[in-house]
């Protein structure tokens, strides 16, 4: 095996530094996979006008985004084809040895520029996927042909959960032996320390300690089913009619759902925060955080409120399950079902408060360290190693 004296280049695309996991996992990543022995760029594409940007994130961890302006969220061939142009010349200046593309847009231009550019090692991420819940079912059977063949020029495919794994692989997307299961890494100290923090969200929206509060922290967009949350809540109020409701996060649905809000005659018992980076001070006030998703790969709002030990109520879809164990980390519901969400959020308040302590200090357990950015850090950088290993021509 021949020594390399110089770092492994490792370039990391993904298709916009919106709010949410990927960003936050694609900037931590390229911070602190092991400068000593990797020298990592973060590429990614325009944020769309009603996205929150997370930007500010890369900022201030030193992270320097190169940026392409024709990468994005929608569909557009001309577009597409002249970021797809780009990333490929990318490639061929900067000779990177691992390229890794997360979230969909990303994957697909990423890895054809890659192969063409003759990049040794490619592997991709599943942050979710799109396979239900997103488009027609036309659509969605040329995404997953598209998705098989992309498969096969990976050498590695990443999903956030088990669960996960087991439904791409279920799609015929990938192989066992190469499709692996690696959690997201989040900076969870904060919300472990959390506690300190509470009050000051009910101070400043003039909430009493003693109401009971339940939140949902996820992008205003229509896969995060924030409709069922609403109509949830008008039930929740039938049963508990002092309770109040937050929403936390911006998007494309946010007019629409202040205006149902408004004529299902809870919007004074609803509170619409937008888009918050003080998620602790939420967290730590919140009885119960929610989740109406009609789709997840492995959901950041319940990793982060787990860690605050708040204890949570979720719709049973992709890596919920993983994260959640029925009544003791958590209550699982029926996705799409308000009813069954509104129940599950009552059965949360009628538990003792000792009760709800000891869930949420379980759900903490369950998560931190496990998902904690270090641990990650940790499993990418063994993973690279492995890849590395099979290419012997580069040792």
């Amino acid at each position: 095996m021949k020594e390399r004296a110089e770092k492994i280049r490792v370039l990391r695309l993904i298709a916009r530094l919106n709010v949410g996991g990927p960003a936050i996992h694609t900037i931590l990543l390229t911070k602190l996979l092991a400068p000593e022995r990797f020298d990592s760029t973060l590429v990614a594409g325009q944020i769309a006008p009603t996205e929150g940007d997370m930007s500010y994130l890369a900022q201030e961890h030193g992270v320097k985004p190169l940026m392409i302006s024709e990468l994005g969220r929608e569909i557009q061939w001309k577009s597409d084809l002249t970021a797809f142009w780009k990333i490929f010349r990318l490639m061929r200046r900067l000779r990177p040895t691992i390229v890794h593309t997360h979230t969909a847009k990303a994957g697909m231009l990423g890895r054809l520029a890659a192969k063409l550019a003759g990049v040794p090692v490619i592997v991709h991420t599943f942050h979710g996927h799109v396979f239900h819940s997103y488009f027609s079912r036309s659509k969605t059977q040329a995404f997953l042909w598209i998705e098989r063949m992309l498969a096969r020029m990976s050498d590695a495919i990443i999903t956030l959960s088990p669960t996960q794994r087991a439904e791409i692989l279920g799609y015929g997307i990938g192989c066992p032996e190469n499709v692996h299961a690696i959690g997201l890494g989040l900076p969870l100290d904060s919300f472990v320390a959390c506690a300190a923090l509470r009050g000051q969200l009910r101070q400043e929206l003039g909430i009493p300690q003693d109401t009971p509060l339940i939140g949902i922290v996820a992008r205003l967009v229509p896969v995060k089913g924030h409709n069922y949350f609403l109509e949830a809540a008008k039930y929740v109020l039938a049963t508990f009619p002092s309770a109040r409701f937050i929403v936390v996060g911006d998007g494309e649905l946010r007019a629409e759902l202040e205006h149902n809000a408004e004529i299902t005659g809870i919007s004074k018992q609803v509170y619409f925060l937008g888009f918050r980076r003080d998620l602790p001070k939420i967290y730590a006030d919140l009885d119960v955080v929610a989740l109406s998703s009609l789709n997840e790969g492995l959901p950041v709002t319940l990793i982060e409120a787990m860690a605050a030990a708040t204890p949570v109520v979720a719709a049973q879809v992709g890596g919920v399950e993983d994260l959640v164990v029925p009544e003791k980390t958590g209550i699982l519901v029926s996705p799409k079902d308000s009813r069954a969400l509104a129940d599950g959020i009552c059965r949360a308040f009628a538990l003792t408060p000792q009760q709800r302590q000891i869930m949420g200090e379980a759900g903490r357990t369950s998560v931190y360290p496990r998902y904690h950015i270090s641990t990650l850090v940790s499993n990418i950088e063994t993973l690279y190693q492995n890849l590395l290993h099979r290419k012997t021509e580069f040792f």
